[in-house]
């Protein structure tokens, strides 16, 4: 197991899903996780039961220190309040993981996009690439002093596929290339900007969507490819420990790829390959 109990990392979203898996992968390396989202314990009416103390208490449980930090990632001044604590009570960020996203408040149907409501823009680019790239901005200036730090935003990439609705597409891409483009920015600073592309995980959705208890899903046939939402948190823990991550600056990179780079495997010990559009 890669050791990471001198990092502190910040994982946006992480009350469920992918943010959830990446917390609890962080966890058991070691490290320090802020866990962020808008979903609390006392709060759960009318929202789904996974929240961010019960991702950062199974944090500990991992071996980690799991911080729950209430956060609505559209609100800069919360952003900016939660990144004041992280400075005030760790001096300095390691990780930033944006997972932050609200593209699935909505059903995500292949569409021509003048049939799709305008209201996916708002929870695909205010929830979803504004709050990666507020994160970013004051995630940054904890990273600059000790000139070391690695910020990975989850996407999509598969190429030049075409998933079918022009709302995910754009804001997918946007994510990728913002990470582009903070790469450029932190080159000289020994801070890595990285795009990462999950294939299909079983999230909390995902098993509910297909009456599938995470017992008996490889009786589904389509969720055979699927995997895990820690594979990605695997990929993000062997990445944080690569010394020589800058090398991947700016990149979109793939966790079934990075899985066979690494040698990593899923839960389940399957090392599914990178996911692709038929």
């Amino acid at each position: 197991m890669l050791n990471l109990k001198e990092k502190v990392a910040v994982v946006t979203g992480a009350s469920r899903g992918c943010g959830r898996g990446i917390a609890l992968a962080l966890g058991a390396a070691g490290a320090t996780v802020y866990v962020t989202g808008r979903s609390v314990r006392e709060q759960t009416s009318n929202r789904p039961t996974e929240t961010i103390d019960e991702t950062a208490e199974m944090v500990a449980k991992r071996g980690g220190i799991g911080i729950a930090v209430p956060c609505d990632h559209a609100v800069d001044a919360e952003v900016e309040e939660l990144f004041d604590r992280v400075k005030q009570e760790q001096g300095r960020l390691d990780i930033l993981v944006n997972n932050a996203w609200g593209g699935n408040e909505l059903a995500i149907e292949s569409k021509p996009f003048w049939e799709i409501s305008l209201e996916h823009w708002r929870n695909m680019f205010v929830v979803g690439v504004r709050s990666h790239f507020t994160a970013s901005y004051f995630a940054v200036p904890l990273m600059l002093p000790h000139r070391r730090g690695l910020i990975i935003n989850t996407s999509f990439w598969d190429r030049d596929k075409y998933i079918g609705h022009m709302f995910y597409d754009l804001a997918k891409n946007t994510m990728n290339r913002m990470a582009f483009g903070m790469a450029k920015d932190l080159s000289t600073y020994n801070i890595a900007a990285i795009a990462l592309s999950p294939g299909f995980m079983r999230t909390e959705r995902v098993i509910a969507r297909f009456n599938a208890r995470a017992l008996n899903w490889q009786e589904i046939d389509e969720l055979s490819r699927s995997e895990s939402t820690e594979y990605i948190g695997r990929a993000v823990v062997a990445l944080a420990a690569d010394p020589n991550i800058l090398e991947k600056s700016g990149s979109i990179l793939t966790v079934g790829k990075l899985a066979r780079e690494y040698g990593f495997t899923d839960i389940d010990g399957r090392q599914p390959p990178a996911f692709t559009i038929d």
